[in-house]
This record gives C-alpha cells, sequence and structure tokens, in this order.
C-alpha cells in the first residue's frame, strides 16, 4: 500500500536548509558557512582555520539521519558537519569548504559511514584538500553487524556506532594529540563497534509517496538507515525476545564482526531511528543491560539511551556494543560541548548570525572565473547542447529511475539525479568526480581545439576515477557498466576511422545495451549489495540506465549540430 507521509515542513526541497537554519539559532555556539544554502556546513562559531591549533574532526553524509551529524557539532566532538540532501551523500565542493573552513596546522580528521558515495566524494575531497598543503586522515566506519560477510566491495555499513567514534576522535583531538594519534585512536574505536537496527515501519521521504513494504503485524531486522530493505522480516515480537535476537547477532563468535568475549568491558548504546517513543527506547536499555551481564557475561560500564542517528520518522531502535577499555571510557567521558550528545544549552545568544566567509581555494587564483564565457566556438556550441541534452534526459527519466531504485536501493536515485541535472542546467560550472577528472586529462592539453580522441581519453581518465574513489569496476552493476563499454566502443570506432559523432553514437549505444546487462549481474558495490537476486533481476541497475540516458542524449546532441553545421 504506497501512502504520502504526513509532514510539518514547507517545500520538501528546502527541509535540509530550514533545518540548519533552525540548529544555528538554538545554539549559539554553531554557526553556518556562507555560500549556503548550496553549501551546506555546519561548524563550531569559535573555530578559524587560521587561528585553530588542534586537530580538527569532520564527518557528515546525506541528511534525514538527525540529529546526526550537525547535531554533534561542538567542543569535544565534531569541528564541523557536512550536510547532504536527504539521503544523499554531501557534493565533494561542500565538503572541502568544510575542510578549508576549520583546518589549522594540525591537520583534520575525515570520520566517512561506509556507503560508496560518502566514501567517494569524501575521497576526492581528501585527495584535492592534501594537494592544497592540507593534512588529511580518513577513517572509514563499517559497524552493521546485520548481514553475512558482504559480497563485493561493500562491506559494512556505517550505523549509530559511527556516534561513538566521533565522540572518541574529538575528545582525542581537544586533547591536544596529533593527527596520527587521533586517526589510530578513532580507527581503534571504529574496530570495537557494531551495530544493528529493528524497524516497525519503513521511513517517509518528504514530499514522496512511500510504499509500506512490512504491512501490519511486522517488523524489519537488520535493515539500514536509509530505508533499505533489512536482513529479514518476521512477526512483532516482545521487546525482550527482540533484544535478545539483537545482542546475539551483534555478538555472534560465527560472525566475528567485534572482539568482544566474556569478561569484557563494553559501552551500550540504545538509538532511536526517529519515531520511537523515549519510553520503549528505556524499556529496551532496561532488558539489555541485565542480558549483557548474565547471559554474556559482560560489564556494562556506559550506557547511551536516544536518538543519535535516525532514519527521518521510522519507528525501531538499533543497538551498538563497543569494547571499552580505560582509554576509551576516557574519551567517551570528556567534556563536550556538541548540543545532541547531550549537554545543556549555554551561552549568549548573539543577536544577530553572520555568515563565515567561504574560505578561497590554494590552487586557483582569486580572480579565476568558472562560468561561461561571453561567446562560445563551434566546440563550445556543440559541447553546451550536449550537456543540455544529457541534463534533460536525466530529469525526464526521474520517475523510472526512482521506481527500479525503489525496488534495489532507497528509492531516490531519480530524485537525486534530477537535482544535480536541474543544477547543471542553472549553473554549468558546478561539476563532480566525473568531470573534473575529465576536465584533469583535457586541460594537460597544450591544443587550442580539443580532438575527438583527446575526448575519449578524458572519458577513459573520468571512468578510472570513479573506479578509483568507489572500488567498483565491470560487473559490479553499477553505472560503469554502461560507461566501459561505451569508452571502450568509442576508442574502438575512432581508432577504425569511423567520424567522430558517428563514433560517439555507436559508443552511446553500448553504453545503453551495458545498462540493460545489469539485470542479469550480482550487486557488488552500493546499497543494491543488499537486497537479494530476485529482486535485482527485476530491474535494470537505476545508475546505469541514468548514465546510459544522459550519456545518449549528449550523442544524439552532437549528431544533431554536427548535422546542422556541416
Amino acid at each position: 500500500m504506497a501512502f504520502q507521509g504526513k509532514k510539518l515542513i514547507n517545500d520538501p526541497k528546502d527541509v535540509v536548509t530550514e533545518f540548519i537554519e533552525g540548529l544555528v539559532e538554538t545554539y549559539p555556539g554553531l554557526q553556518f558557512l556562507d555560500g549556503f544554502p548550496e553549501v551546506k556546513v555546519v561548524l563550531r562559531a569559535d573555530v578559524s582555520s587560521s587561528t585553530y591549533d588542534k586537530v580538527a574532526i569532520i564527518s557528515g553524509g546525506g541528511s534525514g539521519h538527525e540529529p546526526a551529524h550537525a547535531g554533534f557539532v561542538g567542543e569535544g566532538m565534531l569541528t564541523a558537519a557536512i550536510c547532504g540532501d536527504v539521503f544523499a551523500s554531501p557534493p565533494v565542493d561542500s565538503i572541502l569548504a568544510g575542510i578549508r573552513a576549520v583546518t589549522g596546522p594540525m591537520g583534520c580528521l575525515l570520520i566517512v559511514k561506509n556507503y560508496t558515495g560518502d566514501r567517494l566524494n569524501f575521497g576526492l575531497a581528501a585527495e584535492q584538500a592534501k594537494s592544497e598543503g592540507y593534512k588529511v586522515e580518513t577513517v572509514i566506519v563499517g559497524d552493521d553487524c546485520a548481514l553475512p560477510p558482504p559480497r563485493g566491495i561493500a562491506g559494512r555499513r556505517g550505523l549509530a556506532g559511527t556516534i561513538l567514534v566521533h565522540k572518541v576522535a574529538g575528545a582525542a583531538a581537544a586533547a591536544g594529540l596529533s593527527l596520527a594519534e587521533v586517526a589510530t585512536e578513532a580507527k581503534c574505536a571504529s574496530e570495537m563497534v557494531g551495530t544493528m537496527g529493528v524497524a516497525l515501519s519503513v521511513c517517509t521521504l518528504p514530499g514522496q509517496v512511500t510504499s509500506d513494504r512490512l504491512g501490519p503485524g511486522k517488523m524489519e531486522l537488520g535493515l539500514g538507515i536509509h530505508g533499505e530493505p533489512g536482513a529479514a522480516l518476521a512477526d512483532i515480537q516482545p521487546v525482550d525476545v527482540v533484544v535478545s535476537h539483537v545482542l546475539n547477532q551483534i555478538l555472534s563468535p560465527e560472525t566475528n564482526y567485534v572482539p568482544i568475549t566474556r569478561g569484557n568491558r563494553v559501552v551500550l548504546m540504545i538509538n532511536g531511528l526517529g519515531a520511537t517513543p523515549v519510553m520503549e527506547l528505556m524499556i529496551a536499555s532496561g532488558k539489555a543491560v541485565p542480558k549483557l551481564q548474565l547471559e554474556h557475561g559482560l560489564a556494562v560500564d556506559r550506557v547511551y539511551t536516544g536518538s543519535f542517528m535516525t532514519s527521518l520518522d521510522m519507528a525501531g531502535f538499533s543497538i551498538s556494543i563497543m569494547k571499552a577499555d580505560e582509554t576509551i571510557l576516557q574519551r567517551l567521558d570528556a567534556a563536550t560541548k556538541a548540543p545532541s550528545w547531550p549537554v545543556g544549552v549555554d551561552g549568549n545568544h548573539p543577536p544577530a548570525k553572520i555568515p563565515v566567509p567561504v574560505p578561497p581555494s590554494r590552487s586557483r587564483k582569486s580572480d579565476e572565473s568558472l562560468s561561461r564565457p561571453p561567446q562560445l566556438n563551434q566546440q563550445g556550441q556543440i559541447l553546451e547542447a550536449a550537456i543540455e541534452a544529457a541534463a534533460n534526459a536525466v530529469i525526464n527519466l526521474m520517475d523510472s529511475l526512482n521506481e527500479w531504485d525503489g525496488k534495489v536501493g532507497d528509492g531516490d536515485c531519480g530524485s537525486t539525479m534530477s537535482r544535480g541535472a536541474t543544477a547543471i542546467l542553472e549553473d554549468i560550472k558546478k561539476y563532480d568526480i566525473f568531470c573534473k577528472a575529465a576536465y584533469a586529462q583535457l586541460s594537460a592539453s597544450s591544443q587550442s581545439v580539443v580532438t575527438a580522441k583527446q575526448w575519449a581519453e578524458a572519458l577513459e581518465a573520468s571512468i578510472a576515477a570513479v573506479s578509483k574513489y568507489g572500488g567498483a569496476s565491470a560487473g559490479y552493476r553499477t553505472l560503469l557498466d554502461a560507461l566501459i563499454p561505451a569508452s571502450s566502443m568509442l576508442q574502438e570506432r575512432l581508432n577504425a576511422g569511423d567520424v567522430p559523432y558517428t563514433a560517439f553514437v555507436l559508443s552511446s549505444e553500448a553504453a545503453v545495451v551495458g545498462a540493460e546487462s545489469t539485470k542479469d549481474m550480482q550487486a557488488q558495490a552500493g546499497r543494491s549489495t543488499y537486497v537479494s537476486g530476485e529482486i535485482l533481476s527485476s530491474v535494470p541497475d537505476p545508475g546505469a540506465m541514468a548514465a546510459a540516458s544522459w550519456y545518449r542524449a549528449a550523442a544524439l546532441a552532437v549528431k544533431d549540430k554536427y548535422g546542422a553545421s556541416s
């Protein structure tokens, strides 16, 4: 049964920016970067990269998990949080702006949940920041204990245990430790924690119709924080039974996800997923502690109960268990002003908030412009037509992409792609990892006119960059399964002497065939990794179909332009 979720919001497109506005008005110690709302970065109001003398701790990801991540910005925890759209990784430019804003000579640590989009975007931002002279380290958190050891490269998902890693890292940085020492403590903490979630309902995305796949009387075990299907569907059981099952799964010696054995000291976190009453969370805590003590022989040193990393309005909770020692307990007990740890709201409320200027890139001259030239040559006109056709093709495919993604992911692929395509049409200077890699390849040429072969090489370099930071390759059921055969065909036809636009069109046909072939592939990257093969075989990969769509539209637009000018 499909239904429209009830929300106390204005325009669904504005929920993240309006959340940030309310957050900084509520807590005097928080601020956002100028460039808002395109650049959605929440940071400590008392920190500037020019004066900060400690390691900066930066995290972030898609919105919809509040209070994570912006609610954990504050002295003793995060220095900045980068906010993406709902369930969408923040763009590279926003992450880079956050790094530049708060990173001083001690460097910064990026704490990243293990999702492909976050790894890609934070990875590229880290590389760019390093090239500008910043010291950057990254810790990937994958604390999911719901599924058997996963196939392919996706690995374990990052869940609520990430918040404990934030606290350990933030306290270590506040104590004045070096970047290497802070990164070591954070990595160690990430390897000591395991999490599993249970849901009684799906979450409802702002402005979207949601299908309740659970139905009455059912609960889902081992789901992710983006509404993707869990490991199993079961009848609702008393919370005693549910808590026992989750604890047994996290502490299972067969999977050995966390190095916790009888006699160890542990920290327990009961995390609400967005729509679970505090009463029910406290009941779960009250049942979990004696079970850990009596059934598993563990000493429970700390208990944290509340909503730390949610999934919008999902009913349910997750349980995180972290192996503890004196160092970890010292870090968890250290003072913090992060408002959602939680602490009291203190400090005078200023009469007005003055946005912090976005720091300029160290690698670009201040007067260098990325805007569209006043006049375009023939190649420029053809390129512009191709970009516009590609963007419009993605926008027109939005509903189909959402439908496909609803079966194999979180149902927002089309909406996310459409937002990106719309932004491109509004301002072509905003480009992503794919386009940046292509630009780097093309700008290395000293020629004033870019040849067809150079375009082909740029495409190949772009694919290599996506593969490097995402870890996927051919056959992993991703957008690369459309782009790799397209690149191969383009090179082949150009080497055979075909007219460039003819080679482009033929390669676009290869992209479409490659995208459609993903129906027969087992996912090895992205959220589809957690979906059964039976469901995957019913639809092609949405990302591959989107890539094939824009590539095909661009090829046909180039053909039309060349035909009109010849």
